[in-house]
């Protein structure tokens, strides 16, 4: 049998992320906070989001578009130069945060390398922002191959798998969200691994417990060796 090929998502499963995202939409918040409560502004935030990945996928300046969007909606298009300014300079700040890595991933790595695994990033966003992420972190040379995807869907995995010349049931995806790193590899004859990360995204969340023979939950990102080394 073929070995399988393991694939990690990076956001929230190699490295921080999501709290990034959530500071940015205080500062959104306090900007507009005369305007409607903070859980309406989240809400008006998440809507013009959703409504646009058909448009602008997904990604940081999908994310201050969408921002953008909502203040404009809030003023009744009178949005101000200086408000203008500061939503721009909350996108470029994301876009120079700092690449913090979750304890033991690059041992984790290091072990799986070094049992001749092929390693594959499989995340989504802006293209050159997850690669200067992946540059600043020091992972790049354990991957085999590095995939930025425009969504997750079995489509998308589907793509991938075709790039990579493996069969579904020697694929293996490792990441934090049951929505885009398990359902849709499940849906494909693949094997997944879902470890949670204190807070998700709220159109990453699912209002259901998966249950499949190929489906693990695991806590740590250490608890992915016994099933490979």
């Amino acid at each position: 049998m073929s070995t399988p090929i393991l694939a990690f998502d990076a956001d929230d499963t190699l490295w921080h992320n999501e709290p990034f995202f959530d500071e940015a939409q205080d500062r959104f918040c306090e900007l507009f906070q005369d305007y409607t409560s903070k859980q309406e502004l989240l809400q008006l935030i998440l809507q013009h989001q959703v409504k646009n990945l058909p448009l602008y996928g997904f990604g940081i300046k999908a994310f201050i578009l969408s921002m953008m969007e909502s203040a404009l909606e809030l003023t009744n298009q009178q949005l101000s130069g200086a408000a203008t300014a500061s939503i721009i300079q909350i996108g470029k700040d994301l876009l120079q945060q700092p690449v913090e890595l979750f304890p033991e991933v690059e041992t984790v790595l290091q072990q799986l390398k070094t049992a001749d695994y092929r390693l594959v990033v499989a995340t989504k966003g802006d293209l050159k922002d997850q690669h200067r992420k992946l540059h600043d972190s020091g992972l790049g040379h354990y991957f085999h191959h590095i995939e930025v995807m425009s969504d997750k869907t079995v489509l998308d995995y589907q793509k991938m798998l075709g790039r990579l010349d493996i069969d579904a049931a020697h694929f293996v995806m490792i990441g934090n969200s049951l929505k885009s790193d398990v359902l849709p590899v499940l849906e494909l004859g693949g094997t997944a691994f879902h470890i949670p990360y204190h807070t998700t995204w709220a159109y990453e969340k699912i209002d259901f417990e998966v249950q499949h023979p190929n489906f693990r939950a695991l806590s740590s990102i250490t608890e992915i060796l016994p099933f490979y080394v």
